[in-house]
Order: structure tokens, then C-alpha cells, then sequence
């Protein structure tokens, strides 16, 4: 993974992990321990679910640059169709507290969108391949 697309990975999940930590917390306190389980599986639900379509946001940018915009648009839609069907589909769980698990999921999901928007701003993506010179040979 070339250093752009691995500091952009770093600089979204780690601000995630650590409002995941928080709502841990607060969860835990509010909720007891099934309150802190689902706070941790909203974390990690996010986590995964958004790293992975990070991962295939930047595979599809470097194999077809041209698709990357529609591709982003497309991904975030379904990541956030998949989220409410994960979220329809755990409603009636007794494993964890579903509403410590379902605010979890929200901040969580809105800091990785956040922290992604703002790395991609403060990243020196270059624009302009310096390598092609636009000459037909």
C-alpha cells in the first residue's frame, strides 16, 4: 500500500477508533456491559466495513482512475445500505444493547467520513502525471 493511501487509512481509522473508545465508555456507564459490547461492535463494525471500502476505493483509483468518482459514490451508498440492513437484521439481539450499538454505529460512521474528507483535503495528491508528456509517438 503506497504511503498516501496507507497515512489516509491511518488518519480515518484512528480518530474512529477513538470515538469508538469513548462510546465505549460512556456506554458502559450508561448501559453496563451490554452496553460497552455493542459500543465495541459498532466500533468494529465501522471499522471493517469502511476500511474495506477504503481498500477498494484506492485499488479502483489506481486500476481505473476514470471510474473513481462514480465508484465513491457508489461505495458509500452501499456501505451505508449494508449498515442499515446489519442494523434491521441485530435489532431484536440480546447479545449486546442494541441502542448503545446503533448510536455507536452513527458517530462512528460520521467520523470516518469526516476524518476521510479532511485527510483527502490535507493530502498532497498529485493531479497531474509528470511522467506523461502528451505527445503521441
Amino acid at each position: 500500500m503506497p504511503s498516501n493511501d496507507a497515512r489516509i487509512l491511518l488518519h480515518t481509522a484512528v480518530p474512529t477508533a477513538a470515538v469508538g473508545a469513548i462510546a465505549t465508555v460512556i456506554s458502559g456507564v450508561v448501559a453496563g456491559g451490554k452496553g460497552a459490547i455493542g459500543a465495541v461492535v459498532g466500533t468494529l463494525v465501522v471499522i471493517l466495513f469502511m476500511g474495506i471500502g477504503q481498500l477498494v476505493l484506492q485499488r479502483t483509483a489506481k486500476s481505473l482512475p476514470h471510474l473513481f468518482q462514480a465508484m465513491g459514490l457508489m461505495l458509500y451508498t452501499a456501505q451505508l445500505l449494508v449498515l442499515f440492513i446489519f442494523l434491521a437484521l441485530l435489532k431484536n439481539t440480546t447479545l449486546f444493547d442494541f441502542k448503545a450499538f446503533a448510536f455507536t454505529l452513527l458517530a462512528t460512521t460520521v467520523v470516518w467520513v469526516a476524518a476521510q474528507a479532511r485527510a483527502y483535503m490535507k493530502a498532497k495528491i498529485t493531479y497531474i502525471d509528470p511522467g506523461n508528456t502528451g505527445s503521441k509517438s
